[in-house]
């Protein structure tokens, strides 16, 4: 049985290799099979920083999702070490984790007193099955145990070695205006003297707001070297919209009041959460809110034992008022409760009718953050000014990822990560 494994994950490997040289590996992001919903990779620290694990230390990434069916489904996970553009490295298997790369997840259980039935499953990582020998991003995959070809989702978390500092700072009196629209990351890194060779050509830094990948900033030259540090400074391209408060709403009680939502009724077979209508914000004034900057957090206040069985699903109706059809381009929904679904669910659909755009998502009892991004045809990158507003008052985060790629080096090091958060 082993040996028929080894060789199926052989074949998975030869597989991604070929693609690999065909052309770039899709690593985002993607839910596969329409029945995980709820997936999220977290700190078994803190679930609202990036999923990011420190080698060597205490704490544990937590990988939680849920299945839609009446029967348990058995499943296995695989890793695939990725350099700093999150594309495969040249590295084997055997040199960036222990063991077998792939383990059973045997934590699951049955939903409990719910209308929609689920398993929801969790493991950790690192554990027994699989210690990272390596630093970098990392791509997960979760598939059925008889069926490696049948993929669940694959999803991303990183694994950093923590050799250098790294300070970020962020202000709204930025190289194109003064307090205005947008906020400037600027930032220093760090290290020990000799450490680094030659900073200009080893590192690679990429800066994250949000959590969003879509307006992500890859930086690789700094504006100041010196012997135990560099500074990336006064960088136009780390400059960014700064966007508005997340919105929010919650569904932790099926009977009574809950935040942003108009009602909650039971229509067989399942609950159906009609939130209140939101009105686009780009000529509001800003007001402070505070915000999981996009987060979601499971909860039913109702739940007698363990919410992640306890809480049921509903239909969640959103609402966006824009008094007709937005011409020459898209609105979409971004949150991370919805990172990695299909597009059907994260594009809001125009309906003539009532002047307004919708989305109908089945989503899992709990408190929610999100926003409304303009896409205009022909680009992947969401804008904030059109729905939202830009305004340089709010409070965003800001990721900082640092690589180091020393000469004769084969994968991209993650050296070091900091966060900071605009107008704290």
């Amino acid at each position: 049985m082993k040996y028929r494994q080894y060789i199926s994950f052989v074949c998975f490997a030869l597989m991604g290799m070929v693609a690999l040289a065909q052309g770039k590996v899709d690593t985002r992001v993607h839910i596969f099979d329409s029945n995980v919903r709820s997936l999220k990779v977290s700190l078994a620290s803190n679930m609202y920083i990036p999923p990011i694990y420190m080698m060597g230390s205490d704490d544990r990434l937590i990988v939680n999702f849920d299945y839609l069916d009446y029967d348990v489904h058995y499943l296995r996970y695989s890793v695939t070490h990725c350099n700093a553009d999150w594309q495969p490295s040249q590295l084997l298997e055997s040199e960036y984790v222990t063991g077998f790369n792939y383990a059973d997840i045997d934590d699951y259980a049955q939903s409990e007193a719910t209308y929609v039935h689920y398993y929801n499953y969790q493991f950790m990582l690192p554990n027994a099955d699989m210690e990272f020998l390596v630093s970098g991003n990392y791509m997960l995959t979760v598939y059925e145990q008889d069926d490696p070809d049948k993929i669940l989702f694959q999803t991303r978390f990183s694994v950093c070695e923590g050799t250098v500092s790294v300070f970020p700072e962020v202000s709204s009196r930025t190289d194109i205006d003064y307090n205005n629209r947008y906020q400037q990351v600027s930032f220093d890194v760090r290290y020990k003297p000799n450490q680094i060779r030659d900073p200009y050509s080893e590192f690679i830094c990429e800066v994250i707001q949000n959590s969003r990948q879509d307006n992500a900033v890859v930086v690789k030259r700094p504006m100041m070297v010196g012997v135990d540090y560099v500074t990336y400074d006064h960088n136009r391209d780390l400059i960014f919209p700064a966007g508005n408060e997340f919105r929010r709403f919650e569904t932790v009680n099926a009977h009574t009041m809950n935040m942003g939502v108009q009602s909650i009724r039971y229509y067989d077979p399942m609950y159906h959460a009609i939130l209140k209508v939101d009105e686009p914000r780009n000529e509001s004034q800003y007001l402070y809110d505070k915000t999981q900057f996009g987060r979601f957090t499971i909860r039913n206040a109702e739940a007698y034992g363990e919410n992640m069985l306890q809480a049921d699903y509903m239909i969640t109706h959103f609402t966006l008022n824009t008094l007709g059809k937005l011409n020459g381009g898209n609105v979409w929904l971004y949150g991370e409760f919805n990172e990695g679904y299909p597009e059907l669910q994260t594009m809001m659909k125009y309906d003539a009718s009532i002047g307004c755009y919708t989305a109908d998502l089945l989503l899992k009892q709990g408190a929610y953050n999100y926003l409304y991004l303009w896409v205009p045809d022909g680009t992947s990158v969401g804008q904030t000014a059109r729905i939202e507003g830009d305004h340089y008052e709010t409070v965003n985060e800001y990721l900082v990822k640092v690589y180091d790629r020393p000469m004769g080096a084969r994968y991209d090091h993650f050296v070091g990560y900091g966060v900071t958060y605009s107008g704290r």
